[in-house]
């Protein structure tokens, strides 16, 4: 049985759907989204969005979060070190190579997506933090699923695989099979499989030899060259050595985050 408080819970689950969401939700949607009377979360609503955690859109009703809850989230980033070095490092990523770099964990089944640094090209990868997408069909995932064995992975994907795409993988034996290769190559790849004419090669990053998150570069495949992709992996392979040496300098683990 939880222990948790049910008010403060409730004031919680708000701003966490509120958070990972791009349109927003209304009220009805807030509660029937974290299961609570409407009536009881309205007070909760009114309180966050007048001291501006949240914020409405008079079009829609709808609500996302608020710019308090964005300074907490700035705060946040700005005390911890070796995320601001990570930021550098993977502006350091874009600036070389001039294609959006991510970094994401794993999430049971899913990646969830941390950190962020658009292309300055003009045509790149849309996505935002805090998204989740299936790991299976996702570079950061597959790196990080490359130590799994069948079973684990036929546990973290009971029902079988979704195609977000024709090119999308369709089954275990597959993804196994690509994951043997990601163990000596190093580096992963999404070809085309969560967004048409896109790839993504990713690499993970370890902390004792254990994986904690990874780190991916998304291009557009009309930008692809054999040299691009060279630059690529060697851009990822020396970022992730410099962030495992800070992050044993320092101590620091994934897991602290959430």
């Amino acid at each position: 049985m939880s222990t948790d408080h049910r008010s403060t819970s409730r004031v919680l689950d708000i701003l966490e759907i509120l958070a990972f969401s791009e349109d927003g939700f209304s009220l009805t949607e807030i509660a029937s989204a974290i299961d609570a009377p409407k009536s009881s979360i309205f007070p909760i609503v009114h309180t966050l969005h007048r001291r501006e955690y949240i914020k409405m859109n008079s079009n829609t009703s709808k609500y996302t979060i608020g710019i308090r809850s964005l300074a907490l989230s700035s705060a946040y980033h700005s005390n911890n070190s070796i995320l601001s070095y990570i930021r550098k490092e993977m502006q350091r990523i874009v600036d070389i190579c001039s294609e959006t770099c991510q970094l994401g964990i794993l999430d049971k089944g899913n990646i969830l997506y941390l950190e962020k640094i658009d292309s300055p090209e003009p045509i790149r990868m849309i996505s935002h933090v805090g998204t989740r997408l299936p790991a299976y069909c996702t570079g950061l995932g597959k790196a990080l699923l490359s130590e799994h064995s069948k079973e684990e992975l036929k546990s973290l994907f009971p029902n079988g695989f979704e195609k977000l795409t024709p090119n999308t993988i369709s089954d275990i034996d597959t993804l196994y099979d690509q994951l043997q290769i990601i163990k000596q190559t190093q580096i992963a790849c999404d070809c085309e499989e969560v967004t048409e004419h896109m790839q993504c090669y990713a690499i993970a990053i370890r902390k004792n030899g254990v994986m904690q998150a990874a780190l991916s570069i998304s291009v557009p495949v009309f930008r692809l060259s054999k040299e691009k992709i060279n630059l690529i992996e060697e851009t990822l392979l020396e970022s992730r050595d410099r962030i495992e040496s800070l992050m044993t300098k320092l101590n620091f683990d994934f897991k602290s985050l959430y």
